[in-house]
Formats: structure tokens, sequence, C-alpha cells
């Protein structure tokens, strides 16, 4: 199975807010928010800060993509 954040940037877009924003919002490092943008596995304790501070559910914010979808929008 992939990580697909696209519902966070969804998210972001419709607030009108930047990664930036929500980077000091959420108090996460710059390094988990490149992780975030390009699908990479991150921690527990960030997708908690980053729930907390848009305030949504982890499920708002994250989809597992199976592995032959996954390969098939490659």
């Amino acid at each position: 199975m992939k990580v697909s954040y696209g519902k966070l940037f969804k998210i972001l877009t419709d607030r009108n807010m930047t990664k930036g924003e929500l980077l000091t919002l959420a108090g996460v490092s710059p390094n988990s928010m490149a992780k975030l943008s390009k699908n990479k596995n991150v921690s527990m304790d960030v997708l908690i800060k980053v729930c907390t501070a848009l305030n949504v559910d982890i499920g708002d914010i994250v989809e597992l993509i199976p592995d032959n979808q996954a390969s098939n929008n490659e």
C-alpha cells in the first residue's frame, strides 16, 4: 500500500492556506512537510499535529492506495 496526502492539500487549497502556513501552525519541520508533499511516510506525531492544527480527523488528510492502483497512477 502507498500513502497519499492529496486530501490534505485539497483542504489547504480550499482554505487558501500555504504549506508554509501549515508548517508554522502545526509546528512540523520542513523535512516533514517535504515528505508529505512527496507522499512519503511520516510519523503519527506529525499527522496528529497536522490534524490538530486543521481541526480534522486523520481520515480527512490521509488515504491508502493499493499497490496495483498506485502503479497505474505513476
